[in-house]
Parts: C-alpha cells; sequence; structure tokens
C-alpha cells in the first residue's frame, strides 16, 4: 500500500507539470514542431545524463532493444500531441491524448499477459465512445488534428506499456536519457535544415520552461510506473484533463462544447469504471 501511495501522489504531480507543458507547447504557435521537441528534451538529457553517472548505472543501460522501442514509441507520440496541440483546444488535445491508459490496458493484455475482463471491455467501448464525441468525425480534412491526438495516445500507451516491462531492467534516470537522447538527435537534422526559428527573449524562456516541465514531468511518472502497476494508476493521471481544462480557461478562455463535455465525462467514466471494479 505504502509504494502504491507514492505512486499516486508522484502520477498526479506528474499530470500536472504535464498540463504546463501542454500550455506552453500551445503557447509557442510560431516555433517549428521539431524545435519545440529538441527543447522539450535537451535539458532531460543534460540531468538525465548527470543522475546515470552519479549513480554509476550503464550509460547504454541493460534491455537496450526495448530502451531504443520505448524512446521511439515516446517521439511518435509526442510529435502527434504537439501538432494536435497546436490546432485543437487544449482540453480536448488533452482528453484525447489521456485515452493512453486504456491503450495501456490493451497492450499490456498483448504484450505483458495481464488479462482483460468483462468491466474492462466495458470500460473501453464507454471510452472509445466518449472520444467520438469529442472528434465528431465529418470525414473530411478536419478530423485529422483529432486523429493525430487519438495516435498520440496510442504511441504513449504503448511507450508506457514498456516502461513497465523496462522496470525490471533499467532505472528511471536511464529510460528518460535514452528517451530524451533518440528524441533530440531525431530533429536535430531538421532543425539544421531549415525548420528552426530564433526565438524571441520571451520564447527563449518559455522554450526552457517547456523542457522544465517536461522534464520533471518524465521524471515523475517514470518513477510512479515503478511503484504501482499501470492499470492502479491510470486513474488519478486523468487530473491531467482538469488541470488542462483549467489553463485553457485561464489563458485562452476556451470553454469545451456540449459534445466534448459529454466525450470527457464518458472517458472519465470508463476510468472510474475500470478502476473502481479493479479494485473492489
Amino acid at each position: 500500500m505504502e509504494n502504491k501511495s507514492k505512486g499516486i501522489v508522484l502520477i498526479l504531480l506528474s499530470s500536472l507539470f504535464f498540463a504546463l507543458m501542454a500550455s506552453t507547447v500551445k503557447s509557442l504557435d510560431h516555433i517549428p514542431l521539431v524545435e519545440k521537441i529538441f527543447f522539450r528534451n535537451i535539458l532531460g538529457f543534460f540531468i538525465a545524463f548527470y543522475v546515470v553517472k552519479k549513480r554509476k548505472k550503464p550509460i547504454l543501460g541493460n534491455n537496450r532493444k526495448y530502451l531504443l522501442l520505448r524512446s521511439i514509441l515516446g517521439l511518435t507520440g509526442v510529435a502527434f500531441y504537439f501538432f494536435a496541440l497546436s490546432i485543437m483546444p487544449l482540453a480536448d488535445t488533452v482528453i484525447l491524448n489521456n485515452l493512453s491508459p486504456f491503450f495501456v490496458l490493451i497492450l499490456s493484455a498483448l504484450f505483458l499477459g495481464e488479462k482483460i475482463k468483462k468491466f474492462h471491455v466495458f470500460a473501453l467501448i464507454l471510452a472509445f465512445v466518449g472520444a467520438g464525441f469529442i472528434i465528431k468525425p465529418q470525414f473530411n480534412m478536419s478530423i485529422i488534428p483529432s486523429l493525430m491526438a487519438l495516435m498520440s495516445a496510442f504511441f504513449a500507451g504503448s511507450a508506457y506499456t514498456v516502461i513497465r516491462h523496462l522496470r525490471l531492467t533499467d532505472a528511471p534516470e536511464t529510460i528518460v536519457l535514452y528517451f530524451t537522447f533518440i528524441s533530440c538527435i531525431s530533429v536535430l537534422p531538421f532543425m539544421l535544415m531549415g525548420q528552426f526559428v530564433m526565438p524571441s527573449l520571451f520564447e527563449a524562456v518559455k522554450l526552457l520552461a517547456l523542457g522544465g516541465f517536461a522534464t520533471t514531468a518524465q521524471f515523475l511518472m517514470t518513477n510512479a510506473y515503478r511503484y504501482a502497476p499501470a492499470g492502479e494508476l491510470s486513474i488519478y493521471s486523468y487530473a491531467n484533463i482538469i488541470f488542462s481544462t483549467l489553463l485553457g480557461f485561464i489563458i485562452w478562455s476556451e470553454i469545451p462544447d456540449i459534445f466534448s463535455i459529454m466525450g470527457g465525462l464518458l472517458i472519465l467514466s470508463a476510468g472510474f469504471i475500470n478502476y473502481y471494479w479493479k479494485e473492489s
């Protein structure tokens, strides 16, 4: 129980910092996608490198294949997420991204041997019906940003599932080191080829804050999944929705429409159902 409590506190704090990160990304509307990804990760890379060296962990890690896989999945999820944030309302994007625990549920069953029960199926259906309300599909080009947000959830869920496996072989700082390094070197060529805008002083401060928020959230989240199974912590990650909705209203005066509210409530209900029956 003590370990689970630690995991809950860490995942709540992680949700707050991820909401702050998302708000910062959205506010940097004149900065290219790859530049935002680079600054999201560069600070985390140096901090993770320092921690790995200080704790005398192997720089290359132990389970290198899965460390690389986690990094690629995480980077892809971040790219989709940042793209969606630049176009969609903050709350809608974050709600769709928070479908990741349901993808964790599916992927954990497929690859980690965890069982899916009947109430899991009901929760999954409820969650994806909720996603439909938020996406409001019109089957034209306007659906693309919502699909990007949905894909960000899938790749994030995939990365979290791999993290759950990596807890057996590698330290959190090693996982973060790999992810940040792969992310930085992957976008650097695009920046050198012209996808870089010299930021103003205020934008530079926000880019540094983006890295700080993301790094803090990343370490908190990675450590949280070491203390409790992903399914037990998933309900608490929805605090990100509350934080992001408040920030969207305060900063951009965004108010979710009735369909987004209904979809968000369905997704939250699915999370509570999944958690309640798991605990009962």
